[in-house]
């Protein structure tokens, strides 16, 4: 984050604005966090990625954007022959394991211009995890038996996650033709795309904003609305639809 706040910087200074997709590729992080101040795990061989997207898409297409990076990182695993899936919002799993995780934050300029920074964090030949994720999580190299051009490799995310924001310009821009919203049942080629991917629908939850320390309900997932939403029948057979938290399977 630090550099892509040097890079605006320097655009700026010179009358200018960072490009869109502007790409901060690391080789490794430390002292990072995750959602609710957990560690990032990136220790050299994975990929460590950000991405700033300008916030130019209407509110109801800039919140689906963590599909949209989780969806190319997905892509981006399966071409190398792996049968991965996704868990709401964004977690990349391979045979139940975690193999990327995507963590999206907003920031704003010096300019005050306002940005999307989509944080992606795949797994390739990184194989030395911590006591703490050595069962949840796994390695591109770990599956595949071999080491793979991380540069190749981040190449092929980048041109995946430019095909899924641009899916996603695209709903927006059928949605302003057709005058739709999601809340009316407007279908989006992005989360239709996510879907078709997904391992979540079907599964039995624990639904919670910080699932570690504050579970919230048990639930089995049934679908996710045209907006996004995770939509849950609950032990007393009402139905919940949450458009943030995060799921744990059981």
């Amino acid at each position: 984050m630090n550099r892509l706040q040097q890079l605006m910087a320097e655009a700026e200074a010179k009358g200018g604005t960072l490009a869109a997709g502007t790409a901060v590729l690391a080789d490794s992080l430390s002292h990072s966090l995750g959602r609710f101040n957990r560690h990032w795990h990136a220790p050299p061989g994975g990929i460590w990625l950000t991405v700033a997207w300008p916030d130019i898409l209407l509110p109801e297409f800039s919140r689906l954007l963590p599909f949209a990076a989780g969806l190319a990182c997905c892509r981006a695993v399966r071409s190398c022959g792996i049968a991965a899936k996704l868990k709401w919002v964004n977690d990349v799993l391979v045979q139940g394991k975690k193999i990327a995780g995507i963590l999206c934050t907003t920031l704003l300029s010096p300019a005050r211009d306002r940005y999307h920074l989509l944080g992606i964090g795949l797994n390739v030949n990184n194989q030395d995890f911590p006591p703490e994720l050595r069962g949840s999580a796994v390695s591109l190299a770990e599956v595949l038996g071999r080491d793979l051009d991380c540069a190749e490799l981040a190449g092929r995310l980048l041109a995946e996650l430019s095909w899924a924001v641009g899916l996603l310009h695209y709903d927006e821009e059928q949605a302003l033709r057709e005058d739709l919203s999601c809340e009316e049942g407007r279908v989006s080629l992005l989360l239709a795309a996510w879907r078709q991917l997904s391992d979540t629908i079907g599964r039995r939850v624990l639904y919670g904003f910080d699932i570690q320390n504050e579970p919230l309900f048990q639930a089995t997932v049934l679908d996710l609305d045209p907006c996004g939403g995770l939509v849950m029948e609950l032990e007393d057979g009402s139905r919940a639809v949450e458009y943030s938290g995060e799921v744990m399977y059981l």
